[in-house]
């Protein structure tokens, strides 16, 4: 399924983790889209993500979200 992300670019759902969250991800939290800018690497493998919004999420190493990636075109 894809879905257009804001800003008009196609987009597909994937899981998330530390470990795979990239900067553009757009996350859904409390029914806002929030898109990530940039990225903390913490202890224990968690990571803090700010958005551009400027609120922050610390996502743990076992943490998983389902976000928006715009789909890259070669």
């Amino acid at each position: 399924m894809r879905d257009w992300a804001p800003g008009g670019a196609p987009a597909t759902p994937v899981e998330i983790t530390s470990a795979s969250v990239q900067r553009g991800d757009i996350i859904q939290i409390g029914g806002h889209s929030c898109r990530v800018t940039n990225l903390l690497q913490l202890p224990s493998g968690a990571k803090r993500l700010c958005f551009e919004s400027g609120e922050l999420l610390t996502l743990h190493a076992r943490s998983r979200l389902v976000a928006l990636r715009k789909l890259r075109r070669w």
